[in-house]
């Protein structure tokens, strides 16, 4: 593809975005993502991708939205790194699955479930799905730092929203629902749907990424009877997204120096 060429979904070239992308689901997320950035402009709008790009600690950033899944979350990865970007946070909305986790709550995500498809042809199932450390040790930086109850801990990621939520339907409910047992078993804080293909999308395109979440709310705890209230204030899971963007840029330029 010559240099210049726009990337075929995303409709980016070269110069659109900067270095670091903080990718979020929802196109309705990104102005107000980009109203964190200094000298915010809309770049593009095409599909599921909307992109907004500015700077924050001098540096230029960008915001691109992907859609709901790993498919299309992969896709911008693609394109954006096609164009030059090589760091990525997602932020995004999760569901609970460990009692301790909370409606309103931040989970930052060390290691991703792989129950999903795109993952798979990137890497074999064997394959862990991690986060980078580096933008992961800044999520949790970010997320100790803003105060307010965080977990860090691994995240489940399915294809199938209405798979989770109502697997007494499906015709595989004996494997949705062994596999959800198998989650609660180990731990797992909570369900989510991208980063598991990110995390092995961008191992296998050697660039860093990471995901931070807030808690809409969790069913295990409804069905224990725990009290909770519904929660879709996201505004707390972007602050600590774009100081983890701060803090990479500052890390960075930090090794340069020393080198």
């Amino acid at each position: 593809m010559h240099e210049e060429a726009l990337q075929y979904h995303t409709r980016l070239k070269k110069g659109d975005v900067g270095r670091y992308c903080i990718i979020p689901g929802d196109p309705g997320r990104c102005e107000v993502i980009a109203s964190f950035f200094e000298s915010a402009h809309k770049v593009m709008r095409n599909r599921e991708y909307t992109t907004w790009t500015g700077t924050l600690a001098g540096e230029p950033v960008s915001v691109v939205s992907t859609g709901i899944g790993g498919p299309s979350a992969v896709i911008a990865l693609e394109e954006l790194t096609a164009v030059g970007a090589d760091t990525f946070i997602r932020v995004g909305t999760c569901g609970g699955i460990d009692l301790k986790v909370c409606a309103g709550d931040i989970v930052v995500a060390s290691g991703a479930f792989r129950h999903e498809g795109t993952s798979r042809e990137y890497a074999p199932i064997e394959y862990p799905a991690v986060p980078e450390f580096g933008v992961l040790t800044a999520l949790a930086d970010a997320a100790k730092s803003l105060g307010g109850p965080w977990h860090v801990g691994v995240v489940q990621c399915k294809d199938s929203f209405y798979g989770q939520h109502e697997p007494e339907r499906m015709p595989v409910s004996y494997e949705l629902l062994a596999k959800w047992e198998a989650c609660k078993r180990l731990g797992v804080l909570a369900s989510e749907m991208e980063s598991a293909a990110l995390f092995t999308a961008a191992a296998a395109l050697r660039v860093r990424c990471g995901s931070v979440f807030h808690v809409v709310w969790n069913q295990e705890r409804e069905a224990a009877g725990l009290d909770q209230a519904e929660s879709h204030d996201v505004l707390a899971a972007v602050r600590v997204g774009v100081q983890a963007l701060r803090l990479l840029i500052e890390r960075d330029r930090a090794e340069e120096e020393r080198k």
